[in-house]
């Protein structure tokens, strides 16, 4: 008998039942496979026969009930002898518990209060996305940020000053590095600014806040030989799953140089085929089209063609693993990088991001004979400045500008 069979003979889920068939539809619906829906239905059927057994009304089954499930020494019909439910049967009842509070028939769950607010951060969020056009993440970071700041900055706007402006950053100076201050003083920055702009505080406090020290272009870029990115791409040809999605990816990023989140949004309709040309919604939602190189077309329409799930999803890419949607942080990318270089055999790449992929498309581009003004167009920089840093690592210009050595000088 086979243990699905096994299951529905001996375990009566009394008045959940019904749900139970529900549920495996909807993760059907969600393209699971069978083995797995299996696998779903079994521990919810488990889970529904132990609420049966206690007696339970099932308009009383909560989180409670859960918990006592999870720790219940199981002697449940069917021979089942098991000290305890295993960790990732647990997750399967509870999975079906969720299900149930979705459609109502469990409890909702019960909010926990928050922690007050500051009134005006709902007006900086609006005016950072309407009038910055900064990107949710970023939103989010700079309340969170700004939460931590709040208690000691206060709720009398009007009474800020530079001198409690630079008291707060200094006191943070000391708690945090170099790295995390400058994230700090920049979010602290635009909401000072915000206050400005809405006559709630002083104008100009935003110059109290000094500079993180931070020397310009004091470091090389980092990034991989021409040959090792050929490496990286080609060690997707080692994947049963996510073959064509990957080796997509890693082209976008290893040609156009593209930053993690630019591929991790990038919707079908961004992509013109007949022109050729790839439509980017970068930073501040400044819109750019790039030229879509042959081989990185290629690789896009064969994952979309021969890959992809079909789902009703605008996103280009991707999980493999139902439920198929989009990723849901840019990070994902530069773990896709990691995994590639660790099948390449590059043990001492200088970073592991998806970042690495963008500096060795800038580096690459420069040494073939591009301008710093093309690098910088390609890359979306706002500024020169930001390419310049890829010059130092074009050897065959320095080579051209660079003074012989004098020797020895006479005493």
């Amino acid at each position: 008998m086979r243990e699905e069979d096994h299951c529905r003979w001996f375990l009566d889920p009394g008045p959940l039942a019904p749900w139970i068939d529900r549920f495996g539809a909807e993760l059907a619906g969600r393209h699971y496979s069978r083995l797995t829906i299996s696998g779903y239905t079994d521990a919810a059927r488990h889970f529904a026969a132990w609420v049966n057994s206690t007696s339970t009304p099932i308009q009383m089954v909560d989180a409670g009930s859960l918990r006592r499930f999870a720790d219940h020494r199981c002697e449940c019909s069917g021979g089942r002898r098991w000290p305890c439910i295993s960790t990732k049967y647990f997750r399967r009842a509870k999975r079906f518990y969720t299900f149930l509070q979705d459609i109502g028939v469990a409890p909702a769950p019960v909010s926990l209060p928050s922690a007050p607010a500051h009134p005006l951060l709902d007006d900086y969020q609006r005016w950072l996305r309407v009038h910055r056009g900064l990107s949710e993440r970023t939103i989010a970071r700079h309340r969170r940020l700004l939460t931590k700041l709040l208690p000691a900055l206060g709720g009398a706007t009007h009474d800020y000053n530079a001198a409690l402006i630079r008291g707060v950053v200094r006191e943070w100076r000391e708690r945090t590095g170099p790295a995390d201050l400058r994230t700090i003083t920049s979010a602290l920055r635009s909401y000072l600014r915000f206050l400005a702009t809405a006559g709630l505080c002083r104008p100009n406090l935003d110059h109290a806040i000094s500079a993180v020290v931070q020397w310009r272009l004091s470091s090389l870029p980092r990034y991989l030989s021409a040959n090792d990115v050929e490496r990286v791409v080609a060690s997707c040809d080692q994947l049963s799953n996510g073959r064509l999605r990957d080796r997509a990816i890693l082209l976008l990023l290893a040609r156009l140089g593209l930053r993690a989140g630019d591929v991790a949004t990038l919707k079908l309709q961004d992509l013109d085929w007949t022109a050729g040309m790839l439509h980017v919604s970068g930073k501040a939602r400044r819109q750019v089209r790039l030229p879509l190189p042959q081989d990185v077309g290629d690789a896009v329409l064969a994952y979309i063609e021969q890959e992809r799930p079909r789902v009703g999803e605008e996103t280009v890419f991707l999980t493999m693993i139902a439920p198929y949607k989009p990723f849901a942080i840019s990070s994902s990318i530069s773990t896709i990088v990691a995994h590639a270089l660790k099948r390449a055999g590059i043990t001492d790449a200088p970073s592991t991001g998806a970042s690495l992929l963008r500096h060795s498309a800038a580096t690459a581009m420069l040494r073939s004979g591009a301008t710093l003004e093309a690098v910088g167009t390609v890359l979306r920089h706002r500024s020169l400045d930001m390419t310049a840093h890829y010059a130092k690592v074009d050897i065959a210009m320095l080579e051209r500008i660079a003074q012989p050595w004098p020797g020895e000088l006479a005493c």
